[in-house]
């Protein structure tokens, strides 16, 4: 019933276990995962992991922090990579102005490229948005693509225009965080239609594992948190985040 909507298991710190812990996630109640792609290199191991799991489905894309580091024919690459079954989406793409490198117009550039190539191919998108909410806001209203915010950081006023968008609110470990006041309000405010779930693992693993190496098996404590906030079932949530997901990406074909 568990649809991960956001992993990297392509990262080094899963290549001591990565095929037995990923096998034990299906033994489980994983029933899908999408891996997503931040550079040309990382897209093509996250296709590579698709087709070697029937349960993981790759989204391609460059990342704003690789934005200034793209080989001339990148949109080129990402389009045939996108032709391929069991890639669903571009991402992740979007904006990361906490560093303020690579530079904001560079940054700008690429994600405007990439959201482009994703609606001439009509398909989702999955955008990362980190200090840049303004800017991420004004490109997505100006080219109005379906997609989600994956590890949205925004503010309920936010979520409310990426719902009226038409696009979905990706949350993972940090609403449940001590003092992760403003992410449980976004929990509680989004329509329980425009819910997805996610990891981003390895990364942010949720509360009791925080600061530990996160996997898909941990989303179960995040949508504890979530579905305690909404007074529903755990079961309800992960049903309705699931469907979300399949609705989204519509590619992918759960049998």
């Amino acid at each position: 019933m568990i649809f991960d909507s956001h992993a990297h298991y392509d990262d080094a710190t899963f290549d001591n276990d990565r095929d037995d812990l990923i096998n034990k996630l299906f033994d489980t109640d994983i029933c899908g995962i999408i891996n997503v792609g931040c550079n040309i290199s990382t897209s093509k191991a996250s296709m590579d992991l698709a087709y070697k799991y029937p349960l993981i489905w790759a989204a391609v894309g460059v990342h704003p922090q690789e934005a200034d580091a793209v080989p001339p024919d990148y949109i080129d690459v990402l389009a045939a990579f996108l032709a391929e079954e069991k890639v669903v989406a571009v991402g992740e793409i979007g904006l990361d102005y906490h560093y303020d490198q690579p530079p904001k117009e560079v940054q700008k550039e690429k994600f405007e490229e990439q959201v482009k190539l994703a609606k001439t191919l009509d398909v989702p998108v999955i955008i990362h948005d980190r200090d840049a909410h303004a800017d991420t806001l004004d490109i997505l209203k100006k080219y109005r693509p379906k997609g989600v915010l994956h590890c949205f950081s925004g503010n309920t006023e936010m979520a409310s225009e990426v719902v009226n968008l038409g696009m979905y609110v990706g949350l993972g470990g940090v609403v449940t965080f001590k003092n992760a006041k403003n992410p449980v309000l976004v929990a509680k405010s989004v329509p329980l239609d425009r819910i997805l779930l996610e990891t981003d693992c390895p990364y942010l693993a949720p509360e009791p594992n925080r600061g530990s190496r996160c996997d898909s098996s941990m989303i179960k404590f995040t949508a504890g948190k979530i579905a305690l906030e909404r007074n529903m079932s755990v079961d309800g949530l992960l049903k309705c985040a699931k469907e979300n997901a399949l609705r989204l990406f519509s590619k992918i074909n759960l049998k």
